[in-house]
């Protein structure tokens, strides 16, 4: 109990350095108006033009706009990080918090709680205000999937952010991590998927937006999806603990 009760003015703490560092704040706001915003924007320009005019899959394409929102994501993760490898801000938080394994834990769960919960109001509203341009074609709440696409997409928006979060501590640079992750979900994956299908399924994108799917392709369904994209996570949120306890501030 002792240990735990030090852990919540460190995660106040984070808090307020999220809440100042008007990058940072601004990231996760735009992930939210960035996937609202340009699902509203394409449902309502192509929405009614035939079925199938946003996608072989109606239920993915109610959260075309999370393709975008992602790049929020990853930008919310990363500069969280990164904002403490500039001008010794590391040496002064460590000064504060010098428990480098609570400081690093306070930090992404911080990053992760408010991905989550900006990510669930996202995928819900991204859903509702889409489908109030599709007429004839839209879903509803009580279509089969619908709830569990608005839940996988919050989770998929929150774990690109621990994504980036993570190989942030171990590069100690956003724009180097975003130089590696943009391209990664809107080039390589791509690319990949033509010339190997069932090793794309296993990309960090492609099996986390299996839980926005209305039906299961590969071997890989919703929730295993999600399982997958969650592992990449943790791998890189282990590879930054690990860097942050050994590196020097």
């Amino acid at each position: 109990m002792s240990a735990a009760l030090p852990t919540v003015p460190v995660l106040h703490s984070e808090w307020i350095k999220i809440r100042s560092l008007r990058g940072t704040f601004g990231a996760l706001m735009s992930l939210f108006a960035a996937t609202v915003g340009i699902q509203v924007l394409a449902a309502a320009a192509i929405g009614r033009a035939e079925a199938g005019s946003m996608g072989d899959d109606p239920l993915l394409a109610a959260f075309y706009g999370v393709n975008f929102g992602q790049i929020a994501a990853f930008a919310f993760g990363a500069s969280a990080l990164s904002a403490e490898f500039h001008n010794g801000a590391l040496r002064t938080s460590l000064a504060a918090v010098p428990n480098r394994t609570r400081f690093y834990l306070s930090k992404i769960a911080m990053v992760g709680g408010l991905a989550f919960v900006v990510g669930q109001v996202t995928g819900f509203l991204t859903f509702v205000a889409g489908q109030a341009f599709m007429g004839q074609y839209a879903l509803g709440l009580g279509d089969p999937g619908s709830l569990r696409a608005i839940f996988g997409s919050g989770v998929y928006l929150t774990l690109m952010a621990l994504l980036a979060a993570g190989l942030t501590a171990v590069l100690r640079s956003a724009t180097v991590v975003l130089s590696l992750l943009i391209p990664l979900v809107l080039m390589v994956s791509f690319v990949v998927g033509a010339a190997a299908e069932g090793a794309a399924e296993y990309l960090p994108d492609r099996a986390g937006q299996m839980a926005m799917r209305m039906e299961s392709q590969g071997a890989l369904g919703p929730w295993s999806g999600l399982v997958i994209l969650a592992l990449w996570a943790a791998v890189a949120l282990i590879c930054g603990w690990l860097a942050v306890r050994r590196r020097d501030a």
